[in-house]
Parts: structure tokens; C-alpha cells; sequence
């Protein structure tokens, strides 16, 4: 007994009458090919009466006419984990020596203690900063020498740069 004689019920009538719908609402037949469509499916018997209201439309189809082919998966690639790469050693480069300053580091430091209105700063070459101090030592009368005091004595803890940027020499 082949598929197309066996008997259908009222699940598998409704089912067609469904999808015809859908094909009726999608455009793809008249009021007049749906209307006699669905009389059709409503008096199928068997899944041979079905079959013909289907043959001309695409997918969707009732479900009951059997799986249509799917086509084969492709398969998923393996991942297989592997360690990140390792990266290549950098070969050791000493740092390129800094030329020191001709300038002292002491002989800024004394100078701007011994005479605090920013001659130290003068001797590094400075100038915009030697001129700021002082400027404010002569507007407080020589209270604003607590700055370049407190500079000199900065200098001659951790050094300092010159005007070009090059370290003070210890």
C-alpha cells in the first residue's frame, strides 16, 4: 500500500485548509483557486486527494507528506585549543647613557640658598622661573625668599634638569 492511499482525518484536512490560507493570503492563489482548494482538502480521504492542492505552490506544505529533503549539514570544524604563541625574546638593550649637564646639581642648590631670589635657577639656564622668583621676592620684600631656599634645597637632594633638559651632574 503506497503513502499517497493512506486515509487522512480531520486534523490533517484542517491542517491543508490552514496552509492554504496562508497561500491565499500570500498572494499566490485567487479567492476562486483557494475557495475550491479548501473544499477540496475539507473532502479528501486520503493523502493521494491532498497531494494535487499542493503540487503547483512552494513550501509551506502539510507536514503529514513527509519531510522533505533537507540538505546535508555541513559539518562544524573541530576547535581544538591551543596555547597562544609564545612571543620571540626581545634581545637586551642597555639604556642609552643620558649626557649629564655641565652644570652642578651642589653649585645650583648653594646658589639658591645663599642668594634667594632664584640665582641658582639662573645658572641652569632656567631663566622664566629665575625671573618668576624673583619677581616674587621683591614684591613680598623678601618674604617670597622661602621658595628658592626651599628649591635649593630640592636641587641639591635630587638634582635637577637644565634649560635643555640634560640631568644636572652630581
Amino acid at each position: 500500500m503506497g503513502s499517497d492511499e493512506l486515509r487522512i482525518g480531520t486534523a490533517e484536512r484542517e491542517e491543508a485548509a490552514r496552509l492554504l490560507a496562508d497561500h491565499f493570503g500570500m498572494g499566490r492563489i485567487t479567492p476562486d483557486e483557494y475557495e475550491t482548494r479548501v473544499t477540496d482538502a475539507y473532502a479528501a480521504a486520503t493523502l493521494g486527494d491532498l497531494r494535487p492542492l499542493f503540487r503547483d505552490l512552494p513550501p509551506p506544505h502539510p507536514g503529514f507528506f513527509g519531510s522533505p529533503t533537507m540538505p546535508t549539514p555541513m559539518p562544524m570544524p573541530m576547535h581544538v585549543y591551543a596555547p597562544p604563541p609564545v612571543p620571540a625574546p626581545v634581545p637586551y638593550a642597555p639604556a642609552m647613557p643620558v649626557p649629564y649637564s655641565h652644570r652642578s646639581k651642589t653649585v645650583a642648590g648653594v646658589l639658591q640658598i645663599v642668594l634667594p631670589f632664584g640665582v641658582g635657577r639662573f645658572y641652569t639656564g632656567q631663566i622664566g622661573l629665575a625671573l618668576l622668583q624673583l619677581f616674587v621676592c621683591m614684591i613680598t620684600f623678601g618674604f617670597g625668599a622661602i621658595w628658592p631656599i626651599i628649591d635649593g634645597i630640592v636641587l641639591l637632594a635630587n638634582g635637577g634638569m637644565d634649560a635643555e633638559g640634560r640631568p644636572l651632574r652630581p
